[in-house]
C-alpha cells in the first residue's frame, strides 16, 4: 500500500520493548521521545520526515555496551522490518543515518536535501550535549551506569577521549539551527565534565 507508513504501531511497540530493557539508562524510550520531540520542533526542515523518524526509532534498537557493532546491528534491523514499506533508495538513506550515529560524521549522500535530514538527525541525537547542565549531568551518570562494567581509571580515560573528540572539532553540531540553539552549553557542559574526568579521584 502506498501510504503505509514507515513506522506502524505494531513495529513501535515492537522496538519500545527493546528500548525498556532494564540495562538501558540512557539509551533508551526517553531518549528517543526526546529525538521526536526535536524532530517535531524542525519538520519543516526535513524533506523526508517519516525517514527521519524511522531512523530515530531504530538507530539504538540493539544496544549493548560491551559490542562494536550496535549501530551496524541497528541498521541491519531496520533493513529487516522496513523491508517492503519504501523504495531501496529510501531505506539505504534510512541505514546510512543509523550508521553515521557510530561517528557522528555526515554519510555522503549526493543528495542535498538527504544530507541536510542526516545533519539535522544527526545534531538530534547529540542534542543531550547541550542540554541544562543538571539535565547533561544525569545524562553522564546515566551513560556511566551503562558501562558499570568498566573499572573506573578506564571509564575515566575512555569518556575524556571522547569529549575531547568532540571539543577539537571546529563545530559539535552539523547545522545552523543546532549550533545556536545547543552549542555554546554543550562547549559548557563537556569541558566541565572533561574536568571533572581529569581531576583527583
Amino acid at each position: 500500500m502506498e501510504n503505509e507508513p514507515l513506522i506502524d504501531k505494531a513495529l513501535k511497540t515492537e522496538l519500545s520493548a527493546l528500548y525498556r530493557a532494564g540495562d538501558r539508562h540512557y539509551h533508551n524510550l526517553t531518549h528517543i521521545e526526546a529525538m521526536l520531540a526535536l524532530a517535531g520542533d524542525y519538520r519543516g526542515l526535513l524533506s523526508d520526515p517519516d525517514a527521519v523518524e524511522a531512523a530515530i526509532w531504530f538507530h539504538d534498537a540493539i544496544y549493548d555496551s560491551k559490542a562494536k557493532d550496535n549501530e551496524a546491528q541497528s541498521a541491519a534491523l531496520a533493513e529487516t522490518r522496513l523491508a517492503g514499506r519504501g523504495d531501496a533508495g529510501r531505506l539505504d538513506r534510512i541505514s546510512a543515518m543509523i550508521l553515521a550515529t557510530a561517528t557522528h560524521q555526515l554519510p555522503r549522500f549526493e543528495d542535498a536535501a538527504a544530507m541536510r535530514d542526516a545533519s539535522l538527525f544527526l545534531d538530534m541525537d547529540l542534542s543531550i550535549l547541550g542540554a541544562a547542565p543538571a539535565a547533561f549531568d544525569a545524562y553522564e551518570r546515566a551513560v556511566r551506569r551503562e558501562y558499570d562494567w568498566v573499572e573506573e581509571p578506564m571509564w575515566r580515560a575512555g569518556r575524556a577521549a571522547v569529549l575531547k573528540a568532540f571539543l577539537a572539532r571546529q563545530h559539535i553540531f552539523h547545522t545552523e539551527e543546532f549550533r545556536r540553539r545547543f552549542e555554546p552549553q554543550a562547549k559548557l557542559n563537556m569541558a566541565r565534565s572533561l574536568e571533572a574526568l581529569e581531576g583527583s579521584t
